[in-house]
């Protein structure tokens, strides 16, 4: 008898175990810092078996706050992605922290510390597939999103995600979602397969691409700001534009920004404290511009 209960035992742990991480697995894993609040976190994945490690900054006070998420960039380079340290935008978070908001920056699986498979991936260059890769990211950005929602201290409406190169292609899927959710995309740079044979201004299939962001727009629900330095060589004003064009061709609602050069590549300005205040007049202008739509839509219900 006490054999079959310690494999009954045994097989229950096992199935459990199978199962993935339980919701006693997320939430905050450290102490809050003395600068911005930051704190280690962990919270949900596209992997239900992989936590993604996390980055929670935050005002002063109980809040709600309302939510920002940073979408990190991304590499098909295998040894890259695993020594990839914890993206955490300090710069871009402390911008948003000072404008009210609670900001999560989850590092997708796949990458650093969370590790686990990459469900991102784009495959090959010439045959890359980068609607499926957005998808993906999409939802690893949204599991995540979906979990801050509940916690007491963050607003459960009008989110704002900000997706940085491949986090960036990811929010451009994500603006398919539910507009009362998410209020605003801000995308930095967005794309996939830049760099291609780490060569400048080279992309990877980008006939692809372009019907891959045509393709985004057409299902497009939420409005999407798009900011490119001027000296990025990963995804250049040129073929940006082009991008945001489909984008838009396909039915998407977009503003398209050139910004000044950043540093020796613009690719990194949202990484970077210099980066983040040549961005800021056009970061500003897309969150009063959601503030202003969203004051409109009120004024429309009132009788």
């Amino acid at each position: 008898m006490h054999f079959f209960t310690a494999v009954f035992t045994w097989l229950l742990l096992g199935l459990l175990c199978a199962s993935g991480a339980s919701a006693e697995t997320y939430g905050a894993a450290g102490a809050e810092g003395t600068s911005l609040r930051a704190q280690q976190w962990l919270v949900p994945s596209g992997d239900a078996a992989v936590p993604a490690h996390a980055m929670l900054f935050r005002p002063d006070g109980d809040g709600p706050f309302r939510l920002a998420v940073i979408a990190h960039a991304s590499t098909q380079n295998v040894l890259r992605r695993a020594q990839m340290p914890q993206p955490d935008y300090k710069a871009l978070a402390a911008f948003l922290v000072s404008r009210g908001f609670a900001v999560l920056v989850p590092e997708r699986p796949g990458h650093g510390a969370t590790g686990g498979p990459y469900l991102e991936d784009q495959g090959g260059c010439d045959e890359a597939d980068y609607a499926r890769a957005g998808h993906a990211t999409a939802e690893e950005i949204a599991a995540g999103l979906r979990f801050m929602r509940t916690q007491p201290f963050v607003q459960p409406d009008r989110a704002v995600v900000i997706g940085h190169s491949a986090g960036g292609w990811g929010a451009l899927a994500l603006s398919q979602g539910d507009p009362h959710e998410i209020a605003a995309i801000i995308a930095f740079a967005p794309g996939r397969g830049g760099h291609a044979n780490d060569r400048e201004n080279e992309v990877c299939a980008p006939h692809t691409l372009l019907a891959a962001a045509a393709a985004f727009g057409n299902a497009s629900r939420i409005p999407v700001t798009w900011l490119v330095a001027a000296n990025d060589t990963y995804f250049s004003p040129e073929l940006s534009r082009r991008l945001a064009q489909a984008f838009h061709g396909g039915g998407g609602k977009v503003q398209f920004f050139v910004l000044p050069a950043s540093g020796s590549e613009g690719h990194w300005m949202a990484e970077t404290e210099a980066g983040v205040k040549v961005a800021e007049g056009a970061l500003s202008h897309a969150l009063q511009a959601d503030v202003s739509r969203t004051a409109g839509k009120r004024a429309a219900k009132k009788p």
